[in-house]
C-alpha cells in the first residue's frame, strides 16, 4: 500500500508535502478524568462507541507551523466532505501531536513523545513548541528523552506526563483483535471518487480562475465549505465577486469574530449582505456609510434597503447640491487655500485631502467622494 500525501500551503506563500500513513477506523473510548477528582480518576463514557477516523501522518512536518498548517488543511477536507463536523471544543476533531527534536546533522530521530487529544489549532502550536523546548533542554543538559504519552496543560501552559510507552505500538489498553481486512475493488474507489463534493484546493483552484481572486483570498474562503457558500451567494447577489470578497474577509469575519458566531448562525445572511453591496456599487451608499448599515443589519435592523431607508443614508448625488458645499469649504479655509495654490503641483494631490474631510463632514458622510474630489480639484486648480 502506497503512503497518502496531503499539500500544506505555509505563510510564506510555499508549498510542502506531507505522507500520510494510514486512515483507519476505530471507536471513540472512554477519557480519565484528573484535574476535577483530587487523589482519584473519573471515567468519562459521553463518546464512547462513537465511530472514531484516526489519520496517521509521516514524520514530515519540522515546525509547529507547519504542524498547524497541516492539521487545518485535514480539518478542511473532513468538514468539506460532510464526514465531520469539525467541533474541536466539543472532541470532535482533535490531534495528537509526537514531538522529536534531534542535533543539527544527524539522520536519525531521537525518542519522541506523543501529546494526546489537543482541541485547538492554538493549542497545538503552543504544546509543540513547548514540548520542542523541554526536549531541548534535556538533551543540552545531558539527559535522555523518555518515549511517553503526555498531555497538555492549557492553563499553564505546558506538557506533562500521562504513562510511559515501551514501544510506538504500546497504546492499547487491553488485548484487542484487529478486524479482518476488508477488500474493496477500483471499480468501487472510483465510484466513490466520482461522487465526492468538490474539495478545498479544486475550490481554490475555481475561485482564482472564475472570480479572478488573488491566491490568498480563495484560499482563506475556500478553506470552510460554509463560508465558501456564503462568499459565492453573496458575490451572486452583488454581481460583484472582488467586493463580496473583501466584504466577507472583512467585516463579516470581524463580527463573527468578535461575536465568537458561526457563519452558519450569522445574523446578516449572504443574501443580505450581497443587497447591500449592490448600495456600494449603484452610489446609493458609499463604502464608508456601508459599514454602518451593516452594524444595523448585524443587530437585527433589518435588510440595507430598509437600514438606509430609516436612518436616511441615502448618499448625495446631486451635482448642485455636492458644489454648494465644495464652494462653502473653499470660501471657510483660506489659509488651506493659499497653501494649495502656492504648493508645488506634485504635493497637491495629498492636500485635497483636507477639503475632503471638511466636505464629507459638511455632508455627514452622504456626498459621493469621486464627485466631491473631482469638484474640489477642479475648482481648487482654477485658482492657481
Amino acid at each position: 500500500m502506497g503512503v497518502g500525501r496531503v499539500d500544506i500551503q505555509l505563510d510564506d506563500g510555499t508549498t510542502k508535502r506531507v505522507g500520510v500513513t494510514r486512515a483507519h477506523l476505530e471507536e471513540d473510548a472512554g477519557k480519565s478524568l484528573h484535574e476535577e477528582f483530587p487523589d482519584m480518576t473519573g471515567i468519562d463514557l459521553n463518546r464512547a462507541g462513537t465511530p472514531l477516523l484516526e489519520i496517521v501522518s509521516e514524520p514530515d512536518m519540522r515546525s509547529a507551523a507547519e504542524a498547524v498548517a497541516y492539521v487545518r488543511k485535514i480539518h478542511a477536507i473532513v468538514t468539506n466532505l460532510g464526514i465531520c463536523d469539525g467541533n474541536m471544543a466539543e472532541g470532535s476533531f482533535r490531534c495528537d501531536c509526537n514531538v522529536s527534536v534531534r542535533l543539527k546533522g544527524e539522520e536519525e530521530f531521537g525518542n519522541r513523545t506523543e501529546t494526546k487529544n489537543i482541541n485547538s489549532f492554538r493549542f497545538i502550536e503552543k504544546a509543540i513548541k513547548g514540548e520542542i523546548e523541554r526536549q531541548i533542554d534535556i538533551l543540552e543538559d545531558g539527559g535522555r528523552i523518555t518515549q511517553e504519552t503526555r498531555l497538555y496543560d492549557a492553563n499553564k501552559d505546558e506538557t506533562r506526563s500521562m504513562r510511559s510507552k515501551e514501544e510506538a505500538n504500546d497504546y492499547r489498553y487491553f488485548p484487542c483483535p484487529d478486524l479482518l481486512p476488508i477488500v474493496i475493488d477500483e471499480e468501487y474507489i472510483e465510484q466513490l471518487r466520482a461522487n465526492l463534493p468538490e474539495l478545498p484546493d479544486a475550490r481554490r483552484e475555481r475561485f482564482v480562475s472564475e472570480y479572478s481572486l488573488s491566491d490568498y483570498d480563495a484560499m482563506v474562503l475556500s478553506a470552510d465549505r460554509n463560508l465558501s457558500e456564503y462568499f459565492e451567494t453573496s458575490a451572486a447577489t452583488a454581481k460583484d465577486a472582488k467586493l463580496a470578497a473583501n466584504w466577507v474577509m472583512g467585516e463579516v469575519s470581524k463580527h463573527l469574530n468578535q461575536t465568537d458566531t458561526a457563519i452558519t448562525d450569522a445574523p446578516v445572511t449572504a443574501d443580505m449582505l450581497g443587497g447591500l453591496l449592490l448600495r456600494i456599487s449603484d452610489n446609493t451608499i458609499s463604502g464608508k456609510i456601508a459599514k454602518q448599515v451593516f452594524e444595523a443589519m448585524w443587530a437585527g435592523e433589518g435588510d440595507a434597503d430598509q437600514v438606509i431607508e430609516a436612518k436616511g443614508l441615502k448618499q448625495v448625488t446631486d451635482t448642485g447640491a455636492i458644489e454648494a458645499m465644495v464652494d462653502e469649504v473653499i470660501a471657510a479655509n483660506q489659509p488651506q487655500v493659499d497653501q494649495y495654490v502656492n504648493a508645488e503641483p506634485e504635493k497637491r494631490g495629498k492636500m485635497i485631502g483636507f477639503f475632503m474631510g471638511k466636505v464629507m463632514q459638511a455632508s455627514q458622510g452622504k456626498a459621493n467622494p469621486g464627485q466631491v474630489q473631482g469638484l474640489l480639484k477642479q475648482k481648487l486648480d482654477q485658482l492657481v
